[in-house]
């Protein structure tokens, strides 16, 4: 974010600025594109807690010479014409939300145009500092950040928050800033997924069982604080209360392990290959850590998943889409920004004002 033009922008109307903020993508399905992008997320010591020396060296040694490569033809099954599926979904949530944001602004009176939102990802491109230098020529003198991880982690939400900060440090006027840490429990996100999955199953039929994958983390960050497992779990006893699904009718588990180190259980590949032994053979998967579609649900997921369950001797496996641009996720967005902008809405001052302020400022200058 650089420092031209300078702070404030006298004359001009303040504006606000939402980041809607995800994890990062490669630029494109190849090996040299995936091994940019995993050398930058997996340097981040908020994601892998090794000690440095040790970390450093394998990362560079070992995993960047084999895991790009693999990784890349996952990506490339996955990948859509208009990019990779977790920055496409974004960009459309970040479009939706505008025009919905908008209309709600336009019922309290106030300029349609009064917030500016952009789509930052944490690891490759938008990049935070693009994001931002499109807010600051917007105006924005306030930014609310908006992680689109429900639950919040160590790895995902703080380092979200690391990245705004490292990007507006440098700055002489720096915006006031503000960070949505967690929604996992919002009523709104949770009848959205509710509905996602009840229109799937007026659809496709009920399964034998609901199982709820999240995103894994090493069971040591639990053992150091990190709430992320309890929000999980809080998610999952929501969204089953209001499917109104029985004890025995869901599984939460959590999946992608790195590493010989124990993660948080039960995994989700453990799972499905013991659930048709249990008599599970119609199996529904669902990601409700995950408002974007991206590897891990498409090719994991939708993929691997399925291959895993019905190998084990399952009969009938589907992948419930992610959120996306679901209407009521839409709407659940909407409200979540407007509840954390409370007491920035503000109408911005009149012509009149603004054109008073500017002739002080000049007046200043010239006096100096």
């Amino acid at each position: 974010m650089n420092s031209t033009p300078p702070n404030p922008a006298h004359g001009r109307s303040p504006r606000i600025g939402v980041l809607l903020a995800n994890l990062g993508t490669p630029d494109e399905p190849t090996t040299p594109a995936v091994r940019r992008y995993l050398a930058e997320f997996l340097s981040d010591p908020r994601v892998v807690e090794i000690p440095r020396v040790i970390w450093m060296a394998l990362l560079h040694g070992v995993i960047l010479r084999v895991r790009p490569g693999k990784s890349a033809k996952k990506y490339a099954s996955i990948w859509l014409k208009e990019g990779a599926p977790l920055l496409v979904w974004t960009e459309r949530q970040a479009q939706y939300l505008r025009g919905n944001l908008g209309e709600r602004l336009k019922a309290q009176n106030l300029p349609p145009d009064l917030v500016k939102i952009e789509v930052a990802m944490r690891y490759g491109n938008p990049s935070f500092e693009s994001a931002l230098a499109k807010l600051k020529a917007a105006n924005c003198d306030r930014i609310l950040l908006l992680p689109m991880y429900p639950q919040y982690a160590a790895s995902t939400t703080a380092t979200a928050c690391d990245a705004l900060f490292d990007a507006i440090k440098k700055e002489r006027y720096m915006p006031a800033v503000r960070t949505v840490t967690q929604w996992h429990d919002d009523p709104a996100y949770i009848k959205a997924l509710a509905d996602r999955i009840g229109k799937y199953w007026q659809a496709h039929g009920r399964p034998d069982k609901l199982l709820m994958s999240f995103h894994g983390v090493p069971k040591l960050t639990l053992m150091r604080g990190d709430p992320y497992h309890c929000f999980c779990r809080a998610t999952s006893r929501l969204l089953a209360e209001a499917l109104g699904l029985r004890d025995d009718q869901w599984v939460q588990t959590f999946q992608s392990r790195l590493g010989r180190a124990e993660w948080l259980k039960p995994y989700t590949d453990d799972t499905l290959k013991a659930l048709p032994s249990q008599g599970v053979k119609k199996l529904h998967v669902v990601c409700p850590g995950f408002p974007a579609d991206n590897l891990e649900t498409l090719e994991e997921i939708a993929i691997e998943g399925k291959e895993t369950f019905m190998h084990a001797g399952g009969s009938s496996y589907h992948y419930i889409p992610a959120l996306n641009d679901s209407s009521l996720f839409i709407h659940a967005l909407t409200d979540l920004t407007l509840s954390n902008l409370q007491g920035w809405l503000n109408a911005p001052p009149s012509a009149a004002a603004l054109q008073a302020q500017s002739a002080r400022a000049k007046a200043l200058g010239a006096s100096n």
